[in-house]
Order: structure tokens, then C-alpha cells, then sequence
């Protein structure tokens, strides 16, 4: 639950959102080639924050994967999001 927790912690305090969940999918991708195996490598972001008012889908996924771009390079290997 270490990287979860992450990835909840840094959204919360970048974006401030109204509506944050992040749900660990890992278990649904045991043996998914490029998977890590660590248990803790496919997550969905359900995220509502007023910092996206504005922008494109495309542009808020962008903001989120900047945020994360070092749970990436550690063994993030899938994010889905929805931005509400």
C-alpha cells in the first residue's frame, strides 16, 4: 500500500481536489507482461479539482503524470484516470 498512499499524498497537495480515490488494480494484471509483480504497479486516479477547470482532458492527464513522474520511473507501470 506504500505507493497508493504516494500517489494519493502528491495529488492531494498539488491539486487540492474536492474528490480524490485511488484505487490499487494490480491484482487484475498479476503476469501482465512489463508488469513488476510488486503488487503495487496499476492504479485508477478518479480526481475533481478545480486546477483542471479549463483544460482539456488531455492537458489535466498531462498535469497528473508530471506529478508522478517519479512513481513511474520506481515501478508505476499503469495509471487510468477520471477527471470529474
Amino acid at each position: 500500500m506504500f505507493l497508493q498512499s504516494k500517489i494519493h499524498q502528491k495529488l492531494d497537495i498539488e491539486f487540492s481536489p474536492t474528490i480524490l480515490e485511488v484505487v490499487n488494480d494490480s491484482h487484475k494484471h498479476k503476469g501482465h507482461k512489463g508488469s513488476p509483480g510488486t503488487g503495487e504497479s496499476h492504479f485508477t486516479v478518479k480526481i475533481s479539482t478545480v486546477a483542471f477547470k479549463g483544460l482539456s482532458r488531455i492537458a489535466s492527464h498531462q498535469l497528473i503524470y508530471k506529478v508522478l513522474e517519479d512513481e513511474f520511473k520506481e515501478g508505476l507501470h499503469a495509471l487510468s484516470i477520471k477527471v470529474i
